[in-house]
């Protein structure tokens, strides 16, 4: 069980912040990836979960709602199913939506009530472009928020995005991180400049070697960031600060160390930007951030996939870089 805490106050030097409110550097940048390893949370109970999140007062964190392309009928069978309001309860037997935490108005980020309006969903498409046209017809009843395309070839996917995704619609490419190093990188990224697309970096998973060490890290990060290109990152990401975790020994990246490096263009002050174990020198760092830095980092670094919603925005008010105005939702994981 994690639980986000409660009290404090809003830090100054944070641009955009206030009492209750989520600073600019932070706005959608959680999408929600509950159903997705390490947290598997089932589909039947991610939904109302998700729905809690976007009437919360955080709301404006929260992205899409992840989904994969064979789970699509079962996400759509669980939205009908599932019209939760807020401080109704989840379905039967479900903890996951433990508590809920709003303060007068409920709507979510899209302007609608919980339980009500368009389902946003972003799509993950790990098997290519291949999966790509049955996952959009699949995705209809959804408001589309965005598409995750995994490819060995950028040039491929993004040939495959721009005769199938529906207009307006934004999409991420994955490589394989075998196939972004020295020359490669370089190559795939300057496929993806040219495009609409933004580029997408796993940054974890479960075994050690799917976590990248930090000069591998920096080199994408601080390639994007030359050319302009966008990213979004996935896995290993749900904690704020560079750690080792007590229980697998794998070395998780922090979120916080991810946003402070985007505005890197060095890639050895990157590296050294994400492995900073200090969360106190990190929050320092963001407290200091102007207007211009947030926009700069955020337009590079726009989101990621996590598990829980309530890992990060914990670890941030532990920080001291957020308050909550009242008890906040908690999550079985």
């Amino acid at each position: 069980m994690s639980a986000l805490p409660t009290g404090g106050s809003v830090p100054g030097g944070i641009p955009g912040s206030a009492p209750g409110a989520i600073p600019e550097l932070f706005r959608g940048l959680f999408d929600d990836a509950a159903v997705f390893p390490p947290g598997n949370l089932p589909v039947v109970e991610a939904v109302p979960a998700h729905r809690v999140h976007r009437a919360a007062w955080y709301a404006e964190a929260v992205g899409p709602f992840l989904c994969g392309a064979g789970r699509l009928g079962e996400l759509a069978e669980a939205v009908s199913n599932s019209p939760v309001t807020a401080g109704s309860s989840a379905a039967p037997g479900t903890a996951a939506v433990a508590a809920v935490a709003t303060t007068g108005d409920t709507a979510g980020t899209d302007g609608t009530a919980a339980g009500h309006g368009p389902f946003k969903v972003g799509l993950v498409l790990p098997g290519g472009s291949a999966e790509l046209t049955p996952a959009l017809a699949a995705a209809a009843p959804f408001e589309l928020a965005g598409v995750e395309l995994a490819a060995r070839d950028a040039a491929e996917a993004v040939a495959a995005l721009d005769r199938l995704l529906p207009p307006h619609v934004p999409a991420a490419v994955e490589l394989p991180r075998e196939l972004l190093r020295g020359d490669a990188l370089d190559a795939a990224l300057d496929v993806l400049v040219d495009s609409p697309y933004r580029a997408k970096f796993r940054t974890g998973g479960l075994v050690a070697e799917a976590f990248p060490a930090e000069d591998e890290l920096a080199a994408f990060l601080t390639g994007c960031a030359r050319r302009g290109l966008p990213y979004k990152c996935t896995a290993g990401l749900h904690n704020a600060v560079r750690h080792t975790d007590p229980e697998t020994g794998f070395e998780h990246h922090g979120f916080l160390n991810v946003l402070l490096a985007a505005q890197e263009t060095d890639r050895a002050a990157a590296a050294a930007v994400l492995a900073e174990r200090d969360g106190e020198v990190l929050a320092k760092a963001v407290r200091s951030l102007t207007d211009r830095q947030v926009t700069v980092i955020r337009n590079s670094f726009t989101a990621f996939g996590t598990c829980s919603i309530a890992e990060p925005l914990g670890d941030l008010a532990a920080l001291g870089l957020l308050s909550s105005p009242s008890p906040l939702h908690q999550e079985d994981r």
